[in-house]
């Protein structure tokens, strides 16, 4: 008997040590599929301002109407509780709900085709038992006609979603390998980053492709091409991506939400092979404006001098130089640079007039817990002021890109009044 109760005694430790590895196991696996989450930046989509986290409602504007996210929480009636794996899988790489109808591309499931079915699992499992369900239903998507006909979109995917898995190119090293793989899946930095056809169509899906993450436009924003990114370092990257801010630029815009929701979130070893791939990639060729630029001494010797100014001189004098400086140098890490910004230099420069009118702020990270903040001068400025203050910045120091019209100004003041 005694022997018996050894042999049972040793069988219950034995069973505990096996349910508390299991245990342990689980707890890895809900956080890495929170991991994942943050890098696919599923929050920033399916969270509303004021909103439980992942309970949908985010209103998205396309150009033919406005897609609300969806609840995205395990809730069985309002979210996603009744997913089985296969079902989640289908929604996040191939875009088809459980019911079969097809989700819009707003859902960046052309890149998320790329995410392992190890990935798939983790996600799955931190959806499924990590995240608090919410019983809550998004308003539903009003789009125009005839792009709320759902069926359009199994056309769409016929033609232009693309559903191949994660392929790596020949010569990459494991972390170059790992960059590519958040990139060109999980981050969908494509999504912005790739010009568009006339069908919304991502013109490019890898870096095979030339045109993969070549600059594009979102929201009338000139969106900057990632390849090569001459200008910054590898460090540049990851600084940006970290605390959205570098010894050149500070985040703006819908990259603002990027950082705040998921870059600042990841590893270091991450982010630095996000810039080692990114790095790797043909920069675009720079474009050749036609413009003659006033010269980098020649603008900074005229405002010093403050002598004979032209009017948007003047305005720059007054509003902006008490941060960026009369050499348009800014200060590294807290006032952009602006000789020779992509903002600046956009061939659309709805972005630098939405920062001067409307200002920007930079998010609060781990790693820069302070918020930046830059005011906007649009409530004191004219649209010929703006204009005028534009065609300065733009045409300045080294910069060569076109003047700005009163018009283009008040087409961006107009939109700041619909979205303030």
């Amino acid at each position: 008997m005694k022997r018996l109760n050894q042999l049972m005694a040793v069988l219950a430790l034995g069973l505990a040590s096996l349910s508390a590895a299991h245990a342990a196991a689980d707890q890895e696996l809900l956080k890495r599929g929170e991991y994942l989450a943050r890098a696919g930046d599923c929050m920033a989509c399916h969270s509303a301002a004021g909103k439980p986290a992942y309970a949908g409602g985010l209103a998205i504007d396309s150009g033919h109407g406005m897609i609300y996210s969806t609840n995205i929480t395990p809730d069985k009636q309002h979210g996603i509780g009744n997913y089985s794996e296969q079902q989640f899988a289908a929604a996040v790489r191939h875009g088809v709900r459980a019911d079969g109808r097809p989700l819009y591309p707003a859902m960046p499931y052309p890149s998320y085709a790329k995410v392992s079915d190890d990935d798939i699992h983790a996600l799955y499992a931190y959806f499924m038992e990590g995240v608090k369900p919410v019983a809550t239903t998004p308003p539903a998507s009003d789009m125009s006609f005839p792009f709320n006909l759902r069926w359009g979109m199994k056309v769409w995917n016929i033609f232009f979603a693309n559903d191949k898995p994660f392929k790596e190119q020949a010569g990459w090293s494991g972390e170059i390998k790992r960059g590519a793989y958040l990139v060109e899946g999980l981050g969908h930095c494509g999504s912005c980053h790739t010009p568009r056809g006339f069908a919304m169509n991502e013109k490019a899906s890898d870096s095979s492709q030339e045109l993969f993450l070549a600059g594009g436009e979102l929201n009338g924003w000139a969106v900057p091409s990632l390849r090569g990114m001459p200008r910054w370092s590898a460090q540049d990257i990851v600084d940006y991506l970290q605390s959205g801010r570098n010894a050149h630029s500070s985040v703006a815009g819908e990259m603002s939400l990027v950082v705040e929701h998921s870059t600042s979130h990841l590893k270091d070893e991450d982010l630095k092979a996000i810039a080692a791939y990114l790095k790797t990639l043909t920069a675009v060729p720079a474009r050749s404006s036609g413009i003659k630029p006033q010269g980098v001494e020649a603008t900074a010797k005229k405002l010093t001098a403050a002598k004979d100014l032209t009017l948007g001189e003047r305005l720059y004098l007054d509003n902006c130089v008490a941060c960026h400086f009369v050499n348009g140098r800014g200060a590294p890490g807290i006032f952009p640079v602006i000789d020779g910004a992509s903002v600046v230099n956009a061939d659309n420069p709805n972005a630098l007039l939405n920062v001067i009118m409307a200002g920007a702020r930079t998010p609060s990270t781990a790693r820069a817990p302070s918020v930046l903040v830059m005011p906007g001068f649009g409530h004191r400025l004219s649209d010929s002021e703006v204009a005028e203050l534009a065609t300065f910045v733009r045409q300045g120091w080294s910069n060569d890109s076109a003047a700005v019209s009163s018009r283009e100004v008040a087409k961006v003041r107009a939109t700041l009044h619909q979205h303030p």
